[in-house]
């Protein structure tokens, strides 16, 4: 089957040579994931011109943030570099990077559950649970508690790279479409579970403080560089599917696998980054955010606080003035 010209439809970030797939399927233009990349701008875009429309206002660093999420996890999964995903470690790497550790962090700096709670309406009878409601079930529900916790984020985020690559269910799930998509889709979720209590721009069930998330943030990335550094220190190629590339595209499995490996080391480091940097920022604005309030608590009292303060300090000056 040729697939030269597959998906010429769509923009491409590099020219890949063109291949004869001698084995397994194509996948450009992945109608699974254009269907949901598609939906989630509409939905999003529909959230937004709701608040507009009463008034409200929406950051427009947070929509530009979410509409590049998306459209990232639709270059990944919606043009070639699907196909080549299919047959080359390294590209399939870069589409694992990109949909569990950037696509996810940008998606929730967008916060679309925020943004979903200001306009979804409120059921229109008292008692009755609307899409408002039920989101809010949702985020107050044990399932949720339990799925974002630290004790099951960072062992999945974990499990996700050892368990898959490293065992035959990789293979598996690469030998069918549904088993790709369901691979890709676990991928994005995880990345969304691990990164949103770390993130904490959306409500959720956890909100621990910006120390503990830079503690959590680092506890999975030691993990996520050694699996990369494995893929790169390999003496073999450790994954069947990739066993054997076309012969039309000139590469060796094992120097791919290497390739592979550093992108998977690379990625360890670039999100990392860009969160700590997020974090920071959300770091200072908090502390900006309880001086102003501290600020007009003081204006409010007259400066209550700083009096009872001094009339300590009186106090203390006149018992050693007594014991003198």
């Amino acid at each position: 089957m040729d697939h030269s010209g597959h998906g010429s439809g769509h923009g491409m970030m590099m020219d890949l040579p063109p291949f004869t797939l001698e084995r397994g399927l194509a996948y450009s233009h992945d109608t699974f994931f254009l269907v949901g990349c598609l939906l989630a701008l509409a939905l999003y875009g529909w959230g937004v011109a709701r608040l507009v429309r009463r008034g409200d206002s929406w950051p427009v660093g947070r929509t530009v943030s979410f509409a590049i999420g998306v459209l990232s996890v639709a270059l990944v999964m919606c043009t070639k570099l699907n196909d080549y995903g299919m047959v080359m470690f390294s590209v399939h790497m870069v589409q694992h990077m990109v949909i569990s550790m950037l696509s996810p962090i940008l998606l929730l700096l967008g916060a679309p559950v925020t943004l979903a709670l200001r306009a979804l309406p409120v059921a229109s009878r008292r008692g009755s649970r609307g899409p408002r409601e039920l989101l809010l079930a949702l985020l107050h529900s044990r399932y949720l508690r339990i799925i974002t916790h630290p004790a099951f984020t960072i062992p999945l985020f974990i499990a996700s790279l050892y368990g898959l690559y490293f065992t035959p269910l990789f293979d598996f799930l690469m030998g069918s479409r549904p088993g790709h998509i369901g691979m890709m889709v676990h991928f994005l979720a995880v990345g969304l579970v691990f990164f949103w209590p770390i993130m904490g721009v959306d409500p959720g069930p956890h909100r621990p403080g910006y120390v503990m998330r830079m503690l959590e943030l680092f506890a999975g990335m030691p993990f996520h560089a050694f699996f990369g550094i494995a893929l790169m220190m390999a003496s073999e190629p450790m994954v069947g599917t990739y066993l054997d590339p076309p012969a039309s595209l000139g590469i060796d499995a094992l120097t791919d696998q290497n390739a592979a490996g550093g992108i998977a080391w690379a990625f360890s480091e670039i999100p990392s980054v860009l969160v700590l940097i997020a974090l920071v920022y959300q770091w200072y604005r908090s502390e900006q955010r309880q001086a102003v309030r501290k600020d007009r608590a003081a204006d409010r009292d007259g400066d209550r606080e700083l009096e009872e303060y001094n009339a300590y300090l009186a106090s203390l000056q006149s018992q050693a003035a007594r014991g003198r």
